[in-house]
């Protein structure tokens, strides 16, 4: 059995939904579909505004009662999100309690955040352990509740581990095309297609309302997307930050960075005129090139009849 490769995510924070109503508040809220829990660990969703942009992005998966954070017995959820966003979330849900029987409490604190891939580490009794519900590659997540947390797994020489720098984890993802918020998109800015949410299991098109979801299912049925969340690869080592230009034109903004492989928000139809006409995209004066993650279901060019028409 090959060693699974495992790093800790400090950044990384957990938020607490519990109470009698608390599914039917979620589920009424969210983007995912919460039923979808009765056959997998966890989801993948966001909370949009009543416009339809993003404003977190999270995992849920169903709390056991006895995580250590003083809520023993309580049924509810956990929704693992940006360790900074964990407090906005937390208010931002509880603007939308209005009468419901629920509680929604920032428990960052009481858990370390970890991912795992390439193998299945040998889990505490008390970790609470899902496959990251985006893609099977991307491997699996794990909370731990605090104490003990992840220390003695760290310390342990003889474990079925390869403990990672986050950084591994991060370059894991860039390889595989899978956006994060807060770093490959901006919070508040971007529609779920554009960060591949559509995409990667974050959004249902069938449990009917939640906030933002007019506005999503109008993107959909018009196919009306005209920016993505892409990989993008260089001959030199790229900068998160960087604009992508088509001379003077930009078109995008790279995010997540791991030497010359990143991820970049750009405009296809933009990307895809410059292909047409054989125009280089460049980023800080090194030429980029787009890949197509073999997920999508996208293109990043156009047909050939549209190029000879340019």
């Amino acid at each position: 059995m090959p060693l699974a490769k495992m790093a800790l995510l400090p950044d990384r924070g957990v938020v607490r939904v519990a109470g009698p109503d608390a599914e039917k508040f979620l589920n009424g809220t969210i983007t995912a579909d919460l039923d979808l829990l009765a056959r997998q660990a966890a989801v993948h969703s966001a909370l949009l505004t009543p416009q339809g942009k993003m404003l977190f992005e999270f995992f849920v998966t169903k709390a056991r009662g006895s995580e250590g954070d003083g809520s023993e017995g309580e049924d509810g959820f956990l929704m693992e999100t940006g360790r900074e966003l964990a407090a906005g979330l937390v208010k931002r849900l509880r603007m939308y309690m209005l009468r419901a029987k629920v509680t929604v409490e920032d428990v960052s604190g009481a858990f370390q955040v970890a991912a795992a891939w390439g193998g299945t580490p040998s889990a505490h009794d008390k970790w609470i352990v899902y496959p990251d519900p985006r893609l099977p590659e991307m491997g699996l997540r794990v909370l731990a509740p605090v104490p003990p947390g992840l220390d003695a797994a760290l310390g342990n020489a003889t474990a079925d581990v390869e403990w990672l720098a986050a950084g591994a984890y991060h370059a894991h993802r860039i390889a595989l095309g899978v956006p994060e918020a807060g770093k490959d998109f901006a919070i508040g800015e971007t529609f779920p297609h554009e960060a591949d949410l559509d995409l990667l299991h974050g959004v249902s098109f069938e449990k009917g309302c939640f906030i933002g979801q007019e506005v999503v299912a109008r993107m959909k049925h018009r196919g009306s997307v005209r920016k993505r969340v892409v990989p993008v690869e260089a001959a030199a080592p790229l900068r998160s930050g960087a604009a992508i230009l088509v001379g003077e034109a930009e078109i995008g903004r790279i995010g997540s960075v791991a030497g010359a492989h990143g991820l970049a928000l750009v405009r296809l139809d933009r990307a895809a005129e410059a292909s047409a006409k054989g125009q280089t995209l460049l980023a800080d004066g090194i030429a980029v090139t787009l890949r197509r993650p073999d997920w999508a279901d996208f293109e990043l060019a156009p047909a050939p009849a549209a190029a000879g028409n340019a």
